[in-house]
C-alpha cells in the first residue's frame, strides 16, 4: 500500500478548549458500529447519560441548539473527560484527518474547516511538499471496472506537473492558476472527444512550459474588476441554494453582499483597488498574498483533483478549486473593508476555516456546487 501526506501532517495537535471554534458544533457527528457497541456496554450514570444521548437508529449523537450534547461550557468533550481518548468514535479521534482511497493508495490529509490545520498551511512560507511511503499491508480489494489505472496515472502526472506550476514562484499568483485551470481545461477536452491518448501529450507541453517560463496571462481566472464584479454577482446566489451549516454563515454573506456588490460596480471596483493598494503596500503583504493563493490552490488541487478517476470531471476539479480559493480572497477582502483597512494573518486564517467549514463538510453543499460549475 502506497502512502502519501503533507510535510506538515504528523505536526497536528488538536487546540481542544483553546480552539476559536469547535468540531462539536453545526454538523451531525454520526458514530461508526465499534464505538457504537462499546457505548451500548457503558454502566453506571454515565452509561445512562451515553443512551439517552445518541439516536440508536440514526447512529449519531443527539444535538442541542446545533452543539453535541456532550459539548460542555467550555468547548471540551464530557464524553473524553469520563471514558478518556479511546472512547471517542472514529469522526471524534481522527477529525481532522481525512483519507483519500484509491486502488493501492491512501492520501492523507488535514481539513481546512479546522482552526489549527487551516493555519499551520498558511502560515507555512515553503511550497507544500509531500511525504511518500509503502508498506507491506494488503491493498483493499477494488473491483477491476471501480478505477481506470491509465486515467489514474495520466491525472497523478498532471497534479505533480500543477504542483511545480504553483511553486514557481516567479509569476503572478493569478498566471499560475489560469495555466493549471487551462490544462485541467484541454485534459478534458480530450477526455470529452475520447481522445484520452493525447492528455500525455498536454501535460508534457505544459510541463515544458513551466519549466522554460512560458506562462498563460491572468485573464481567463480574473480579468478586468468590471468582469470580476460581473462574476461575483453571478456566483454569490449559489451560497444561498447551499445548506447552512450554522446560522452565523448565511448572516454574515447577507452582510457580505451589502458590502460588496449591492452598492454596484464602482463602489466595489473601489473596494478592489484600496484592498490591492494594501497588498501591494509593502513586499510582505504582496509576498504573503501570493503564498496564500499558492496554499490554498495546492491544498484543493491535492485532496480533490484525482477523485475524477471515478467521474471523469477533471475540469470541474479545477474549477471548483479555483472557486474555492476566489471566494476564500473575497471573503479576506470583506474582512478587511469591515475592519477599516486592516488584516492581520487570524483574519485570513478565519475565512478560510469558516468557508471550508460550510462548503466541504456538507455532501449537499459540495454536489450543488459541482452541478453550477459543471
Amino acid at each position: 500500500m502506497r502512502y502519501c501526506k503533507p510535510l506538515y501532517y504528523d505536526d497536528f495537535r488538536c487546540l481542544a478548549g483553546d480552539c476559536p471554534d469547535t468540531c462539536c458544533a453545526g454538523w451531525q457527528i454520526y458514530i461508526d458500529d465499534d464505538s457504537l457497541d462499546r457505548y451500548e456496554r457503558v454502566k453506571g450514570l454515565f452509561g445512562s447519560r451515553l443512551a439517552n444521548s445518541i439516536d440508536w437508529q440514526e447512529g449519531a449523537f443527539y444535538q442541542d441548539g446545533g452543539r453535541c450534547v456532550f459539548l460542555n461550557e467550555e468547548n471540551l468533550c464530557d464524553l473524553h473527560q469520563e471514558l478518556g481518548e479511546d472512547a471517542l468514535c472514529d469522526t471524534c479521534r481522527r477529525y481532522p484527518r481525512h483519507v483519500e482511497e484509491f486502488d493501492g493508495l491512501r492520501e492523507l490529509s488535514l481539513s481546512l474547516s479546522c482552526p489549527e490545520a487551516a493555519r499551520m498551511l498558511l502560515t507555512c512560507t515553503e511550497p507544500e511538499r509531500f511525504i511518500q511511503w509503502e508498506t507491506d499491508e494488503e491493498e483493499d480489494s477494488f473491483e477491476e471496472d471501480e478505477m481506470d489505472y491509465l486515467l489514474f496515472t495520466r491525472l497523478e502526472d498532471a497534479r505533480e506537473v500543477m504542483f511545480q506550476i504553483l511553486g514557481n514562484r516567479d509569476p503572478d499568483i493569478e498566471n499560475r492558476m489560469a495555466q493549471v485551470l487551462q490544462l485541467a481545461e484541454e485534459m478534458q477536452d480530450c477526455m470529452d472527444e475520447d481522445r484520452s491518448f493525447d492528455m500525455d501529450d498536454v501535460i508534457d507541453r505544459y510541463r515544458k512550459e513551466n519549466e522554460n517560463g512560458v506562462m498563460q496571462d491572468g485573464e481567463r481566472c480574473d480579468g478586468k474588476l468590471a468582469r470580476r464584479y460581473e462574476t461575483c454577482c453571478r456566483q454569490f446566489p449559489i451560497f444561498h441554494k447551499m445548506e447552512h451549516l450554522r446560522p452565523e454563515w448565511g448572516l454574515m454573506l447577507d452582510d457580505m453582499w451589502r458590502t460588496l456588490y449591492a452598492p454596484g460596480e464602482k463602489q466595489y471596483e473601489n473596494i478592489c483597488r484600496t484592498f490591492e493598494d494594501f497588498c501591494e503596500s509593502s513586499s510582505k503583504n504582496h509576498t504573503l498574498r501570493q503564498q496564500i493563493g499558492e496554499r490554498l490552490m495546492t491544498e484543493f488541487i491535492y485532496t480533490y483533483f484525482c477523485g475524477a478517476v471515478y467521474d471523469e470531471e477533471i475540469a470541474v476539479k479545477i474549477r471548483f478549486t479555483v472557486y474555492s480559493v476566489r471566494w476564500i480572497q473575497e471573503l479576506i477582502m470583506y474582512r478587511f473593508i469591515k475592519k477599516g483597512g486592516q488584516l492581520t494573518m487570524e483574519d485570513i486564517i478565519e475565512m478560510t476555516w469558516k468557508y471550508a467549514r460550510e462548503i466541504e463538510h456538507s455532501d449537499i453543499n459540495l454536489g450543488i456546487l459541482e452541478e453550477e460549475l459543471r
